[in-house]
Parts: C-alpha cells; sequence; structure tokens
C-alpha cells in the first residue's frame, strides 16, 4: 500500500477538509460546523477539527487492525484435513 501525506485545509467556504498533500479536488474528509458552533469554540474550531479527523484516523487504523486479527484467526481454525483414509 502506498503512502500518502494528508493534510487539513480550510476551505475557502470556511469549511476544513482533510485530503492528500498530492490531491487538491478531492477531500477525504469535510468538516463544516455551524455559526453556533464556531461561536461556542471561540477561534478554536480549526483545532476541534485536527481532533475529530485524528479520531477518525485512529478508529480505521483500529479497525483494520481487528479485521486482520480476525482474518489470521479464522485462518488458525481452519479445518484440519481429514484423518481417515479412503480406500
Amino acid at each position: 500500500m502506498s503512502t500518502s501525506i494528508l493534510e487539513i485545509v480550510e476551505l475557502p467556504d470556511g469549511d476544513f477538509a482533510l485530503r492528500r498533500s498530492d490531491d487538491e479536488d478531492a477531500p477525504l474528509v469535510r468538516i463544516s460546523f455551524s455559526q453556533e458552533a464556531r461561536d461556542m469554540m471561540e477561534k478554536k474550531d480549526l483545532s476541534v477539527a485536527k481532533a475529530m479527523m485524528t479520531a477518525g484516523i485512529e478508529a480505521v487504523g483500529n479497525i483494520a487492525q481487528d479485521i486482520d486479527l480476525e482474518e489470521e484467526d479464522e485462518m488458525d481454525i481452519a479445518p484440519a484435513a481429514s484423518s481417515r483414509t479412503l480406500h
């Protein structure tokens, strides 16, 4: 799997986006705060968006790890070859 550098940017409309640094057109995630939420955050909206995206990335990593572990367990539990001999 190739690695990409991800960046968080503020879009012209004030939303925040997580995107690959080499692809300005297609954000992976987009976060939009209402004006009420922005007022409550007192100019900390970028920090909140960053924390939300970081938590999401960590969750995806954990899910992927769980899937890998489940697949390993399934391979370990694969039925053994039959002990019967057919003639």
